[in-house]
């Protein structure tokens, strides 16, 4: 066995050790999600009394269990904007969505924009649950995109007119569904009542694992839960 061949289990040893630290090392830094978010009201204000009641879809009412986290986050994210969950005295009547997929870059220098995805998901009628964590990374291929969508609809309880409809979404190549469910809620309801119209860019930072992470300040957030720093709008 020549030098060359001899040194290559080492030089392998050390790439897969310096993808360790990296990976280490993102999950103990703070992190910054940029989601896209869309948005479009014809609220006036918060509405009197502020409350709602959730309807489920079939879908989710046949995987109860496995949605529940999903409606807890959402309805924190509520509560964080003003609105309570009031099932005998609703105002609104509220419709949660959320979607999980996995996929790759449109665009890869050796498979180009026709490279085959997959994916799955919960909400909406479609796929099962499940939380996860991971990364995708191969020498010959793309690298796996993780896509988050989160969405919320909000219909007149009396005239079933629709008032408010938003959504936001997260590509990246790490997935902590957890926390990015719930600052997808979050980012999805920045501006409430009266958000921008339109799609529009929303940054929020994550941090380190076991901290809290700053969320969307809105200016119609309940008075108990001051605005934390660290969310950026863009149009």
């Amino acid at each position: 066995m020549n030098a060359t061949a001899a040194g290559l289990p080492r030089l392998f040893r050390c790439f897969w050790l310096l993808l360790a630290a990296a990976v280490l090392a993102g999950c103990a830094s703070t992190r910054t999600v940029d989601s896209t978010v869309s948005t479009f009201s014809t609220l006036p204000g918060l509405p009197s009394p502020p409350t709602y009641r959730l309807e489920r879809l079939p879908s989710q009412q046949a995987q109860a269990v496995q949605f529940a986290p999903i409606e807890a986050l959402a309805q924190q994210s509520l509560a964080r904007v003003g609105l309570q969950r009031d099932d005998t005295n609703a105002r609104l009547v509220l419709q949660i969505g959320a979607n999980a997929a996995t996929t790759w870059p449109a665009s890869w220098p050796y498979y180009g924009p026709a490279y085959p995805g997959f994916g799955w998901g919960l909400g909406w009628g479609r796929g099962g649950w499940g939380w996860g964590m991971g990364t995708g990374w191969m020498m010959d291929r793309p690298p796996t995109l993780y896509r988050r969508e989160a969405s919320l609809v909000m219909r007149d309880a009396a005239t079933q007119k629709i008032l408010y409809e938003t959504s936001a979404t997260y590509e990246d190549v790490w997935v902590d569904d957890p926390a990015i469910f719930g600052i997808l809620f979050d980012a999805a309801l920045t501006g409430f009542p009266n958000p921008p119209a339109g799609p529009r860019q929303v940054r929020t930072t994550i941090a380190p694992a076991g901290q809290a992470y700053a969320p969307a300040p809105s200016p119609a957030a309940a008075p108990a839960v001051p605005a934390v720093p660290g969310t950026v709008v863009k149009p």
